[in-house]
């Protein structure tokens, strides 16, 4: 039978933690940062832990 492989570009973007949460890191922290102000920036640098619903649909993608 066959596996299901990885979606590389998800795994390298998303991981679990211990608990089973999904946890991201925050877009737009790449290119433009002279337009945004310090506070935008230093909020972007932390991670989060994406929603309840979306969380299956990416433990999917990573096989997880």
């Amino acid at each position: 039978m066959g596996k299901i492989k990885t979606h590389k570009a998800s795994s390298k973007r998303f991981s679990l933690t211990g608990t089973g949460k999904v946890k991201m890191f925050h877009a737009q922290h790449r290119h433009n940062l002279g337009l945004k102000t310090a506070k935008r920036k230093r909020n972007l640098r932390s991670g989060f832990y994406l929603s309840e619903s979306m969380a299956p649909t990416i433990k999917k993608l990573i096989n997880k």
